[in-house]
Formats: C-alpha cells, sequence, structure tokens
C-alpha cells in the first residue's frame, strides 16, 4: 500500500474511533485514537499481522477493540496511557515553552506595531493620536498596567516624554519600518526601567505587582505540593510492590490477584511519580533563576542610585544601559511567573488519571493484601545489597562500570528508567529499583542496572533473552513504552517529551585509570630564520653597510714583538689505571747443594788426605 493511501486509511480509522466514543458519550483526542490504534496492533494476542495489508474485517475489527478499551474507564492501563498522551501534549521543556510564550506575545502585539510602523500622520491630532498608541504599545509590551487605567497611562507618558518628547515624532516617521520596530523596543524597555526605579523609590510603579515577592512565596508552595503528591505516590508504588513481591513467590495468590489489574495500578502510580519528578526539576530550576535574578535586580537597582543620586541630569549612555537592563530582568520574572503557573496546572490536571486506585483497591482491601508484609521503600531496597557487587572475575565476556572507575558514571542514561530487567522479565512486569552500586552492565552501548548481584549475573549470561522477554511484555501493556523508555524498540511511538532525550543513549563512559605519557621537548627541527629581519630601516642599515664594505680594504699590521707569537694547542691524554694478567703460574727452584768429604778421620799414615767431591746438580739441568 502506498504510504498516502496507508496515511489516509489510518486517518479514516482514526475519525471513526472518534465518532464511535462520541457516541457512547466519551470524548477523544486523535492523539489518544492514534495511539490506541498502534497499541491495539502492537498486542501479539489481537492477531494483527505488521506486514500484511489491512482489510475490511481487520479495520472493524481494530475499531471495535480500540473503542471498548478506550470505553473502559475502570482499567488503569488506560488512565496511564491518558496521563501520557495528555503529558506529552501539553509539557514542554523550558526553553522551548518561553520562546513559545515570547512568540505569541510578539504575534498579539503585532496588529498594534503595525498600526504604529505604517502610521502616516501629519497633522497635529493625528500626531497626537499616534503619540497614545505608542504608550498603549509600551505599556502592552511591558505587561506592567493595562492601558485603559488613566493613572497607569499618565505615569508612562511621563516617563516617555523624558526620553522621547512628542516633538520628535517626525524624525520617528521618517525611519524605515525596520527602525521603527528597533525603536519602539528600545522605548519600551527604557521606559519600563523608569517606571520599575520609581516604584523602588517609592514615586511611581502604579499597577506593577511585585513579582520577586509573588514568586518567592508560589515557589516554596508549588514545590511543597509536588513534593507531598510524590510522596503520596511513591507510598502507593511501595505498597503495591510488595504485594506483587509476595504474589511472585506464591504462584496460587499471584492468580488470586490477577482479575485485579494490580500491576497496571503501578504502572499508572509510577508513571505519575515520573512526570511529577520532571516538574519538580523545573521547579527547582525556576527557584534557582529567581535567586540569582533577585540579586541581580537590587544590584542594578543599586548601581542606578549610585549614579543618578540627586543629580538634576545625567548622561543618557549611564542610565539607559541600566534601564534596559532592569527591563529585561523584569520580563524574565514575568517568564517565571507564566512558567510556575503552568507547571502548578500541569500537575493539578495530571491527578484525575489516578482515580482507579480507589475504585479497584479501597483502603480495606489494601489492609488486607499488606497484612503480615513488610513494606520496604526503593532506598531500603538498594540498601540491603549495598555491599554485593559484581565481581569481574566471574564475568569477563561483558563490561562492567563501577564509580570508581567511571568518571561520569551519575549521568549515564540507565536503561528501564533504572529498574531491574531481569527482575521485570522474570517476574511477568514487577518493578524492582536497580542498584548501580553493584555495578552498571554495558551491553551494545547501553546500560542496565540489577537488584542483587545474583540478577546480574543471570542477565549478563544472555541479555538478548532478557531484552526480547521485556520487548514482548510492552506490546501487551503499552503503557510500558514511555514509562521504560523503550521508544528505541518502538520508534514510531516516541513521545515528544523523551525526544530530547534520545541523544542521552550516546553518553558514553568516561574511565578512569592510572597512565602516564611523555613528548619529546622539540619534535620537529627548528625552522627559526636567525637572519630574518622584519624591520625595514634594519633591512636599510645592512644594506648601507654592505654596499660601503665594497669600497673598502682590508690592512694588517705586524709588530717585531708579535710575529713570532702563535697560538699553541696541546691535548694529552688523562692518566688511567692498567693492568695486566698472565695465562698461568710459574715458579724456580735452586738446586740443593750436596759436597761430600772423605778421609777427614785418618788413616794407617801420619798424613791425613781429603778428598772433596761435589755432586751438586747444574741449574739449568733441574
Amino acid at each position: 500500500m502506498p504510504p498516502t493511501q496507508a496515511e489516509s486509511v489510518i486517518k479514516n480509522i482514526i475519525r471513526e474511533i472518534g465518532q464511535e466514543c462520541a457516541g457512547h458519550g466519551e470524548i477523544v483526542s486523535e492523539t489518544l485514537a492514534a495511539f490506541m490504534v498502534k497499541a491495539v496492533v502492537l498486542d501479539p494476542s489481537n492477531g494483527f499481522n505488521m506486514d500484511r495489508t489491512l482489510m475490511k474485517s481487520d479495520v472493524q475489527k481494530l475499531v471495535k477493540l480500540c473503542v471498548s478499551r478506550l470505553l473502559d474507564s475502570k482499567n488503569p492501563s488506560l488512565d496511564t496511557i491518558k496521563m501520557q498522551v495528555y503529558f506529552d501534549m501539553n509539557y514542554t521543556s523550558r526553553e522551548e515553552f518561553l520562546e513559545e510564550h515570547h512568540r505569541v506575545l510578539e504575534s498579539r502585539l503585532g496588529p498594534v506595531m503595525r498600526e504604529i510602523t505604517d502610521n502616516r500622520a501629519c497633522a497635529r491630532e493625528e500626531l497626537e493620536s499616534l503619540y497614545r498608541k505608542i504608550v498603549s504599545y509600551v505599556l502592552l509590551c511591558s505587561g506592567l498596567g493595562s492601558p485603559t487605567d488613566i493613572k497607569i497611562v499618565r505615569e508612562a507618558t511621563a516617563a516617555l516624554q523624558s526620553v522621547f518628547p512628542q516633538a520628535e515624532l517626525g524624525t520617528f516617521l521618517t525611519l524605515s519600518k525596520k527602525d521603527k520596530e528597533r525603536q519602539l523596543h528600545e522605548l519600551t524597555m527604557i521606559v519600563t526601567g523608569i517606571r520599575l526605579f520609581n516604584r523602588d523609590c517609592g514615586k511611581g510603579g502604579e499597577g506593577i505587582d511585585d513579582l520577586p515577592a509573588i514568586l518567592h512565596e508560589a515557589i516554596p508552595a508549588t514545590t511543597q505540593h509536588i513534593d507531598s503528591q510524590i510522596q503520596i505516590a511513591q507510598d502507593q508504588a511501595y505498597r503495591y510492590t510488595a504485594i506483587l513481591e509476595k504474589a511472585a513467590k506464591n504462584p496460587l495468590m499471584s492468580v488470586e490477584l490477577q482479575p485485579y489489574m494490580l500491576k497496571e495500578v503501578l504502572y499508572n502510580v509510577r508513571q505519575y511519580e515520573v512526570f511529577l519528578q520532571i516538574i519538580l526539576s523545573d521547579v527547582i530550576t525556576c527557584a534557582q533563576e529567581v535567586e540569582m535574578m533577585t540579586k541581580q535586580l537590587g544590584a542594578q537597582l543599586e548601581q542606578l542610585k549610585m549614579t543618578i543620586k540627586s543629580k538634576t541630569a545625567v548622561p543618557t549612555s549611564q542610565v539607559f544601559p541600566i534601564f534596559i537592563a532592569l527591563s529585561r530582568l523584569w520580563t524574565s520574572f514575568q517568564d517565571e511567573t507564566v512558567l510556575i503557573s503552568v507547571l502548578s496546572n500541569l500537575t493539578t490536571h495530571l491527578e484525575p488519571f489516578l482515580g482507579a486506585h480507589d475504585l479497584l483497591f479501597p483502603e480495606k482491601v489494601m489492609q488486607n493484601l499488606l497484612d503480615g508484609l513488610t513494606v520496604k521503600t526503593d532506598v531500603c531496597r538498594v540498601k540491603e545489597h549495598l555491599e554485593d557487587r559484581v565481581h569481574l572475575v566471574d564475568l569477563r565476556k561483558q563490561e562492567w562500570l563501577f564509580p570508581e572507575t567511571t568518571a561520569n558514571f551519575d549521568k549515564l542514561l540507565i536503561q528501564y528508567r533504572g529498574f531491574c530487567g531481569y527482575t521485570f522479565a522474570t517476574t511477568d512486569g514487577l518493578l524492582l529499583p536497580g542498584n548501580p552500586a553493584i555495578g552498571i552492565l554495558k551491553y551494545k552501548e547501553k546500560y542496565y542496572t540489577f537488584h542483587t548481584k545474583d540478577a546480574a549475573y543471570l542477565f549478563a549470561e544472555n541479555p538478548e533473552h532478557y531484552i526480547d522477554l521485556i520487548k514482548e511484555k510492552a506490546k501487551k501493556n503499552a503503557e510500558l513504552i514511555q514509562l521504560l523508555e523503550l521508544h528505541q524498540q518502538f520508534e514510531t511511538l516516541i513521545p515528544y517529551s523523551q525526544m530530547k532525550d534520545v541523544d542521552k543513549h550516546y553518553i558514553k563512559p568516561i574511565t578512569k585509570c592510572e597512565s602516564s605519557t611523555q613528548t619529546d621537548t622539540h619534535i620537529l627541527p627548528p625552522t627559526i630564520v636567525r637572519s630574518y629581519e622584519w624591520n625595514e630601516w634594519e633591512l636599510r642599515r645592512k644594506a648601507i653597510k654592505l654596499a660601503n664594505l665594497r669600497q673598502k680594504v682590508t690592512h694588517s699590521v705586524q709588530t717585531d714583538l708579535s710575529h713570532m707569537r702563535r697560538e699553541n694547542y696541546s691535548q694529552v691524554y688523562p692518566p688511567k689505571d692498567a693492568s695486566t694478567q698472565s695465562m698461568r703460574e710459574g715458579s724456580t727452584r735452586v738446586p740443593r747443594p750436596q759436597i761430600y768429604l772423605a778421609g777427614l778421620r785418618g788413616g794407617q799414615s801420619k798424613i791425613t788426605s781429603e778428598v772433596k767431591v761435589n755432586l751438586t746438580r747444574a741449574v739449568d739441568e733441574t
């Protein structure tokens, strides 16, 4: 089916659903009807094939199913979907809301602006009428009083005449349209600043509300109301969770509780809590902005008082910038006032979507179900397993992140809005908070937390299996797509409130580790030309010097005393220790003398005859 034809069929189905619901007294917006159509088609129990063209019988079946679900007033799942659609259509980010607010104001003032810029007044009465229109425009644009109040008009006229006398209208009319618009904008800010300064001095300020004081009362009241609603929602969620946790361990009790739609009620109150947290975050931002602007307003007024003091005339270059700054600060106060009002109204309009709780679970029924149970808060559940941590030795295949090794640990976008994916998949939809201290699993650039260490181990063994189980559960309960932020799995159902968070999926963890680097002092050889001169006068001086040297002759003189002198150089080697070693040890020995004497005892003759015999061997024979 071509895209245009398919779009036409879908519009007809949505229109028919709206008409059927209107016939039963229920007004359904097109957005809610479209969301319900997609939810019914996604539910596999309804038997719609996404790849097959819808027949007439399929369309009738689809319309019937959607109408029956939209008319079920006691279904908490429908309340959750209505809440999501309402929040998606009425909530915008702070920046986009202020931008849209200013655009609406400019569009409303457009006719008045054009009436002034297109004016071709010539007569005196026409000029006076034009001047009155400028005063009205200044009052409407600044928002400081009604242009129908005589006192306010007189005060604004006096302030305008001090900076833009009526005599200058002729010059104003000669300007181009853009210059007229720019000058009107500047005059509005200057007149606003003058009136605010007069109000601070007690000399004027008719019809100007004390916005800082109003905001200082409204913001704490709004914050307190939202905090109380969050506390009530959390208490309900903790009680439902305790009952479902017991039912998950007792199959018989689980069968008994199935008609009560306890899980759908839990999803409803959890979604309500999430929306209140988003609104509270914006209110806290408003409080911070108001506190900062209050200090700036006091500083600007004090500076203006010091500049003017008791002077009769002050240069416009000194006071006009301060008046403009005061006007811009007051405009910011007005923006914060409108934003706080919108957030407060949004909080109030979310409360009716909790009506199914009192119908399905009155206090008496809850007391019977909670008999013998211990209700635990999310904080208590996290503290129970605070010491349990994943050991990397057990799971080497997966990547785990811990607070001490990841710099942006708190900024990572956790899947399933921080709930334990393993518990949700294995208990058919029980929502238990994950504990990041156990360890965050990184799988396919996504991050998962778990309620216990055992749940983390089991999920890490086969993540795809549990991810598919969660996806199939979300098809049956379409409100889980936004509650658990499953918009990447169901791209056709991305709510506006989560469109701005899509890019956060790409936040990468910044891991920390000890490392060191060393670089060379000079990697590349120097390219400095030492002979370069930037000064042309220095170049001129060198050129003249070289030109003069061409006409010079070098002379040398030698005297009688210096003709034999010259510079002598000598080089010696420093002494060093040297030693030698023979290859073997050797020794010499002197032969032992062996001399014998014979005939010393005498004999028969009277003369002794001595004989000396030397038997000593020669030295060379030894």
